[in-house]
């Protein structure tokens, strides 16, 4: 196969899985990061801090917030993982709940961590985006739904796919979880074995649109189903012949909440070696973390 075709699907690959690794012509799922060195442990110490302050100034209680990994900009995608922030959270303030893929036993999990720890799965330690919606400070059915264990790992599914489709119940990714937790709290839905199905029924009918990964290329799409981290079973067979995959993402979550929740408000953050760009608004920071005018800029140099 071509290696343009190659790098091209790992790209893929990298965008759709919040603990893969990517190298040219290699791919391992579960590698562990890269170690840091102390000037770049440092900055992201820091880039957390600058995030918590910001979200302890804030009236929000819960916030929806999706760092980046990979390069996703084939895609048009900057934020890879989302998980739900809380100031309650009994692991300490502002800690995130999310769903990881364990590698050890090989399923998905929820898993609970400090914005620090979030952070750190941010894949480039020279640059990082991170993203955060809060939420209105009225909003807690999200807060106590997602602080409850029975409710949280009731919409765990059994099985994972990076690539999963947002509207079947086969497989489930990390962002679809987070979507799922969404339909809970705001549709007022009861407990029920069925609540994956009732949860996907109500984000379909209420106007959710998961993001689109338009592969482009037949190739592509038969080699998608030779990695083990990337299913087409789930996917419908008019999206298959289309060349295309519709997936939850950060950037469908964030317009979701934008539309769902009057009074939201988004805070977006980057950092360099050199700087953090604090950014409020719906419109992205530019790319290379290039501070706009009314941007703030915090130096690290200093």
């Amino acid at each position: 196969m071509a290696r343009p075709v190659v790098l091209a699907l790992l790209v893929m690959v990298c965008a759709l899985g919040q603990a893969a690794r990517c190298h040219a012509g290699q791919f391992n799922y579960c590698d562990p990061p890269s170690e840091l060195d102390a000037r770049q442990q440092d900055t992201l110490l820091r880039f957390a801090a600058t995030v918590k302050s910001r979200l302890e100034s804030s009236s929000a209680r819960v916030a929806l917030i999706s760092r980046s990994g990979i390069d996703l900009s084939r895609f048009d995608m900057r934020y890879s993982h989302a998980g739900i922030s809380l100031r309650a959270h009994p692991n300490g303030p502002w800690s995130v709940r999310q769903l990881y893929f364990d590698c050890d036993e090989r399923r998905p999990r929820i898993f609970d961590q400090g914005i620090a720890g979030f952070l750190e799965g941010s894949g480039d330690p020279s640059i990082g985006y991170l993203s955060v919606v809060l939420l209105p400070d009225t909003d807690n059915d999200l807060e106590r739904i997602t602080l409850d264990n029975r409710r949280a790992l009731g919409l765990l599914g059994a099985s994972y796919s990076a690539n999963a489709y947002a509207f079947a119940q086969r497989y489930q990714n990390c962002n679809q979880w987070v979507a799922e937790m969404l339909a809970v709290a705001w549709g007022q839905l009861s407990d029920s074995v069925q609540l994956r199905v009732q949860a996907q029924g109500w984000l379909a009918d209420t106007g959710y649109q998961p993001a689109r990964f338009e592969v482009g290329d037949p190739v592509l799409m038969w080699v998608s189903g030779m990695l083990p981290w990337l299913h087409r079973d789930d996917h419908p067979q008019d999206d298959l012949s289309q060349w295309r995959f519709r997936v939850s993402m950060p950037e469908s979550i964030e317009s979701f909440a934008r539309a769902r929740a009057a009074g939201a408000r988004r805070i977006e953050f980057c950092h360099t070696d050199r700087r953090i760009v604090i950014h409020e608004g719906w419109e992205p920071i530019a790319q290379g973390c290039k501070p706009g005018e009314s941007d703030q800029v915090i130096d690290l140099d200093s």
